[in-house]
């Protein structure tokens, strides 16, 4: 991971905060894995070539890779609706879906998340960190996940649903 040297990165043992322009983040690091700052870039060493500290030794190296991203650039997960009568609209903190459901739905995102509406069935969340951001997303599509008969429900902009195709109808068979 070059080019950090811009962000401070405070480095304890077992430990890592990093700030930017966006915020600060911490991590608890795994006891395995060695963390040392040279040169503008972070090295990061495994005990040994185990599977188990092979598979750290990654792992360590993104969560802090995305920490220093989040905090420069920050995260966002943009979602749709699709449906008649699917609507989205943000009163104050707090979102509200109108999902098909007898109620509207309210949604209040958490501690560093914030969510835009751009229209009425477009917004994104977005945050500095990573699982945050990725979490909150789920927990609203989970609301009313995209079916595969019509197709509706809140789904992430872009994805395509695998539709299926139904029902043949009544006409279909021969009465006698």
């Amino acid at each position: 991971m070059s080019r950090i040297g811009k962000l401070p990165v405070t480095l304890a043992p077992g430990h890592v905060t990093v700030e930017g322009p966006k915020g600060q983040l911490e991590r608890t690091l795994p006891a395995d894995i060695t963390v040392k700052q040279a040169d503008g870039e972070l090295v990061f060493e495994r005990p040994s070539d185990d599977f188990r500290h092979r598979a750290l030794h990654g792992l360590v190296r993104s969560l802090v890779a995305n920490m220093v991203e989040g905090v420069d650039k920050g995260f966002t997960k943009n979602l749709e609706l699709v449906g008649v009568g699917y609507r989205v609209a943000k009163q104050g903190e707090e979102l509200v879906l109108n999902l098909g459901y007898s109620h509207p739905i309210r949604f209040k995102p958490p501690k560093g998340v914030s969510i835009d509406v751009q229209d009425p069935t477009k917004f994104s969340v977005s945050g500095i960190s990573i699982e945050d951001v990725g979490q909150a997303a789920a927990d609203i599509r989970g609301l009313r996940p995209p079916e595969p008969y019509k197709g509706k429900g809140v789904m992430y902009r872009g994805e395509k649903i695998r539709r299926k195709p139904g029902k043949a109808g009544k006409g279909a068979k021969a009465t006698a």
